[in-house]
């Protein structure tokens, strides 16, 4: 009865390790998937980033897929109805001014001019850097961030913005019609700005890939059950052949 038990948990255990050994070579397999993914992702975005500017997509013709293409705009800037977000840059703490930029195609566009800090968030304290009157701009489209940031929502009513939500900044400045508004931003390149600011071209563009760690240490977790499973049989294999 002693030896059935015996056999019997020994069993379990093999089961057991082949169980966990197939759930964490799946679990490699769809890392290594992961780390492809990525790659052509990256490689995709790189391209984008170099490629010469195209025209900014119409509300209806956009896709998710635009993310981080250089686009550019021509049109002039409703200065008026600019909205600040709080922002951490490597410049420090401030804010992004948002500004809704009215395109020769009739499609108004809200762009990210650049990061200002505390100090200067009032207009009127950096007025040298408004741009009036027709222009052209270069920058890489953005998607939405809706609701706010890491445990703050934002606050229209009170003008606390702690996230780029294109919908509600334009809900919040009248942009109308809502079907000529896009529903992305642009942030504006790096370029002189009379008075320095704001200061634009400060998009971090970066993913981060830890695929092949995740991947390596699935196979690890996988090899060591199978040997685990092994070690198991080995022994019950020795004590047979010893009674």
């Amino acid at each position: 009865m002693a030896g059935a038990r015996k056999r019997g948990a020994r069993f379990a255990l093999l089961a057991l390790c082949a169980f966990f050994a197939l759930l964490f070579a799946g679990l490699g397999v769809w890392q290594v998937k992961r780390l492809a993914w990525k790659l052509d992702l990256i490689a995709r975005v790189e391209a984008r980033l170099h490629a010469p500017p195209v025209d900014a997509p119409a509300p209806a013709a956009f896709s998710p897929a635009d993310e981080y293409r250089r686009v550019a705009l021509e049109g002039h800037y409703l200065n008026d109805r600019e909205t600040l977000v709080q922002a951490v840059t490597e410049l420090g703490g401030g804010f992004w001014v948002l500004t809704p930029f009215e395109t020769t195609r009739g499609v108004t566009i809200l762009v990210n001019r650049g990061f200002v800090p505390p100090e200067k968030r009032a207009p009127e304290d950096r007025a040298a850097g408004r741009i009036e009157g027709e222009t052209r701009l270069v920058g890489l489209l953005r998607l939405t961030e809706p609701g706010g940031g890491f445990l703050r929502s934002n606050d229209a009513a009170n003008e606390r913005w702690f996230s780029r939500d294109v919908a509600a900044i334009a809900q919040a400045r009248g942009l109308e019609p809502v079907a000529a508004v896009a529903p992305y931003f642009v942030d504006a390149a790096a370029a002189p700005v009379p008075g320095g600011l704001p200061v634009g071209g400060l998009t971090v563009v970066h993913f981060s890939n830890n695929h092949l760690v995740y991947a390596l240490t699935w196979f690890a977790l996988a090899a060591m059950c199978v040997g685990a499973a092994v070690l198991t049989w080995r022994g019950r294999a020795g004590r047979d052949e010893a009674a």
